[in-house]
């Protein structure tokens, strides 16, 4: 997957620059890109919880897109906000699909990120009663770039403010 940067670079961006750190603590899903096994693209909400080094996202054991990121380990991520201009956090990266007996602990990390401790308990009780087990998905990432439109914009868009004198 394109991009060049190497591990050290991802994991300094993801843990070090503040907004990265801003939109990994926010209450907002991640959006997970795959291809299905029918070869056609997918783009799906998803809770996660960011441990330093990798997202770990879960699902229930039967679910399609277990058998897609197992064909398929390359993925890309997204957390924006949907403000203006808005916030931007894209990783891609690779997927490791494993089955796990009960609730995948981060899967409840992520929840507590999204819905804050007070809704926890609750939560917990629902899904562990819900899932005997669950597939956990752990994406290790190979690059990352954070976008915020007035400091850090796309290259293409600086090349066409260029062109434009939108810029100098």
């Amino acid at each position: 997957m394109g991009g060049g940067m190497t591990g050290d670079e991802v994991r300094r961006l993801l843990n070090e620059d503040p907004l990265a750190q801003q939109l990994l603590a926010a209450p907002i899903p991640a959006r997970l890109a795959y291809v299905a096994t029918d070869g056609t693209p997918r783009a799906i909400p998803i809770g996660y919880h960011f441990d330093g080094t990798a997202f770990v996202m879960a699902t229930s054991e039967g679910a399609p897109k277990i058998a897609a990121l197992q064909q398929n380990p390359a993925v890309a991520l997204t957390i924006d906000t949907d403000t203006h201009p808005p916030l931007i956090l894209l990783v891609r990266g690779t997927v490791e699909v494993e089955m796990v007996d009960g609730v995948v602990p981060e899967y409840l990390e992520g929840a507590r990120r999204t819905l804050g401790d007070d809704a926890l308990p609750a939560f917990r009780e629902e899904v562990t009663a819900l899932y005997d087990r669950m597939a956990k998905i752990t994406l290790t990432p190979t690059w990352a770039r954070v976008y915020d439109f007035e400091t850090r914009i796309p290259d293409n868009l600086v090349r066409l403010m260029r062109e434009k004198g939108l810029m100098s």
